[in-house]
């Protein structure tokens, strides 16, 4: 097992990890809109907090030794279902293999944000 950190990601807001490697498998813990240079939360619309999000996935991937590509597993927290379909906007153009996804509107998310992903790769 081995524990993934970018520097180019936030760090974690509670006791986990951003990403632990077992094997050939990657899992992410949710990542949320936080900009890693200042450790805070995006605040704005669903699609500048979604794309924030995308952005952190990937520098947590790319310090795994991997890339969108590589996922095959999204769950996808967001607050309101009225932000599904700007949310698919951002989604699509990142996740353009299609893995499997899950997506649930929730009460509530850490720092309020709108939206929060999960995701396992494999490399």
């Amino acid at each position: 097992m081995e524990y993934i950190f970018s520097e180019n990601a936030p760090k974690a807001i509670g006791p986990y990890s951003q990403a632990v490697k077992v094997k050939d498998t990657l899992y992410l813990s949710g990542v949320m809109p936080i900009n890693p240079e200042t450790n805070s939360l995006v605040e704005s619309d669903i699609t500048t907090q979604a794309n924030q999000v995308i952005k952190n996935i990937d520098a947590i991937l790319k310090e795994a030794g991997m890339d969108a590509n590589n996922v095959v597993k999204t769950t996808c927290f967001i607050s309101d279902m009225e932000y599904f379909a700007a949310f698919n906007e951002v989604y699509a153009k990142y996740f353009v293999s299609k893995p499997a996804r899950s997506c649930v509107a929730v009460k509530s998310l850490p720092k309020n944000a709108l939206i929060e992903i999960e995701v396992i790769a494999i490399q």
